[in-house]
């Protein structure tokens, strides 16, 4: 499906601004505030369905987008930054070693349904983690927790890591201490990630009565992770409805939260997986904001009145190559021709919003370990023509799979993006079959099964350590790449568990070199995504990390 570019006219979105001004208010007079003290709604245009309401089991950012406001973790970021602060936990230490973390708990902090947040509560939640069996144990499902925190209390599958978790110890009321089996570098991150966002006890036993079932492409979530009423967090929102015939979430404020009342009383967010279908439903009066703005139309929506906040630059977008499924891309000529190929510049310029850049690595130049002595590849057709023949490979032929029905906020215009990289690789001999797939759970799954010769991917950082980019790719083999290099997997290894910042650092910029000199993939942009809100709203503070809190933000 091609996602719609096209640009607003001044006039058009003149006109636009008061349809927002009537039908944004009169959405709110029917709903409520105004209208006689019933429900002020705000509704945020998503890109995507969740793929639950637990983000233990996801890894994608339209759950954590949910997950975020219900659901808190033991650390967190500051509010626009990157920075980590206090989440759940007030304060938090480690060991010299990095092996032992202890959380000092906020005080009088209750769930949803009641419960109140004990140390106790912390380790149970963890330990559900770690005890996970059959099902759970796919990365589809466990994502993170493998990526995190290894394997599991007994590991099914030889291709599961070995556990670095260790356990969970509650000290008193307030204080848990987690331990590790070594230290990594992915902490104390890892800690403020929505996967590892804090359940209620109850909750808790609630999860235990269901189990997930399947395997591979047909894996059946757990029923409790599609009810609302069986999920309950600590933060200022809580679930209320999942209409998933109308793409909708409603979540509601919670009265009893901690620390700040939220803005909002109702938050609805509405699935709208066509970029230009979420403009046209602010103009009209619709919804009161959506994400992953097409950089043609940020200039008229600011035009119109709306709001159009640019976040910092934090992703990577890249195309990479699935070495194992196609003979010639495991020649590193032929890789380096496709490198050459590709007009990366020509795509940002026309692609990506204003401060857009093209990648030379596999990390932004924001993240500490960017190297500025890797090996670069221009564009150049000749070059990339030449390697080819040279290689034996002047009638390459590649599987290009691209998704559909989605907008990330690496990768703002899939299918034009495909376009552009179809033409430049067919302009050097290279016969390419497109494979456009659904993003989710089609698309993700083949990538991720290595079922493509070339596929567009990105990421947009968890927390601020280069590892959390090139160990979430390269370090160790995987059927997405289909490469094994033993002297990448073993510097990223020493890289984890490097103690000193410094040193960990220098080592994050020869990896960087490593990777470029081999070549797995070709890194194309790094961006910086924008998010619209209607005239009447008072947003939120936009963040780098797509980490909006929408307890921010209110009507005006």
């Amino acid at each position: 499906m091609h996602i719609a570019r096209s640009k607003v006219a001044v006039i058009a979105a003149a006109v636009s601004l008061g349809l927002v001004a009537t039908a944004c208010s009169s959405d709110r007079d029917s709903n409520g505030s105004d209208g006689g003290g019933s429900t002020e709604r705000f509704i945020f245009g998503a890109a995507g369905d969740p793929g639950s309401l637990d983000p233990s089991l996801e890894s994608d950012g339209e759950t954590f987008r949910v997950s975020r406001q219900v659901l808190e973790t033991l650390l967190d970021h500051e509010s626009g930054g990157t920075e980590l602060t206090g989440g759940l936990a007030e304060t938090w230490d480690s060991n010299d070693e990095g092996t032992e973390w202890t959380f000092d708990l906020r005080d009088g902090v209750t769930f949803h349904d009641g419960e109140e947040l004990t140390a106790q509560v912390v380790c149970d939640n963890f330990d559900r983690w770690y005890n996970w069996t059959g099902t759970y144990q796919s990365t589809a499902l466990s994502y993170y927790w493998q990526a995190e925190f290894g394997g599991f209390a007994e590991n099914e599958s030889e291709d599961t890591p070995p556990p670095n978790y260790v356990g969970c110890e509650a000290t008193d009321d307030l204080t848990a201490v987690i331990n590790l089996e070594e230290p990594s570098s992915v902490f104390p991150g890892a800690f403020s990630l929505a996967a590892f966002s804090i359940h209620s006890p109850k909750s808790l036993e609630r999860y235990a009565e269901d189990e997930a079932s399947g395997e591979g492409d047909n894996i059946s979530r757990p029923d409790y992770s599609q009810d609302p009423d069986a999920i309950a967090g600590t933060g200022p929102f809580q679930l209320s409805n999942w209409n998933k015939g109308n793409g909708e979430v409603t979540i509601t404020r919670f009265d009893d939260y901690w620390g700040e009342s939220a803005g909002f009383e109702e938050i609805v967010f509405r699935t709208i997986s066509d970029e230009g279908a979420r403009r046209q439903a602010l103009e009209a009066g619709e919804i009161h904001g959506y994400d992953l703005v097409a950089p043609s139309d940020v200039d008229a929506l600011e035009t119109a009145g709306f709001e159009v906040p640019v976040r910092g630059v934090f992703n990577i977008f890249y195309l990479a190559f699935t070495q194992e499924r196609n003979e010639a891309l495991e020649d590193i000529d032929v890789r380096r021709a496709v490198a050459h190929a590709l007009d990366r510049q020509g795509l940002v310029d026309t692609q990506l919003p204003e401060g857009g850049v093209v990648a030379t690595q596999f990390v932004p130049d924001t993240i500490a370990g960017y190297s500025d002595d890797v090996t670069t590849y221009d564009y150049d057709q000749d070059a990339a023509r030449e390697l080819l023949d040279e290689a034996g490979h002047a009638d390459l032929t590649v599987d290009f799979c691209y998704p559909t029905e989605v907008t990330r906020p690496y990768m703002p215009a899939p299918a034009d993006m495909f376009e552009l990289m179809k033409a430049d690789l067919e302009a050097v001999g290279v016969t390419v079959n497109p494979r456009p797939m659904k993003w989710t759970p089609d698309y993700l799954d083949t990538t991720r099964d290595g079922g493509c010769d070339l596929y567009l991917l990105g990421w947009t950082g968890d927390f601020n350590d280069a590892y959390n980019f090139l160990g979430t790719w390269f370090d160790g083999y995987s059927k997405e790449w289909g490469f094994r290099n033993d002297e990448i997997f073993d510097a990223l290894a020493a890289s984890s568990v490097e103690p000193d910042v410094d040193t960990r650092e220098a080592m994050y910029e020869e990896i960087n070199e490593l990777v470029m000199d081999f070549l797995p993939g070709v890194p194309i942009s790094s961006s910086p995504p924008s998010i619209v809100f209607a005239e009447e709203v008072n947003p939120p503070t936009v963040s780098p990390l797509t980490q909006e809190k929408f307890s921010e933000g209110s009507f005006k």
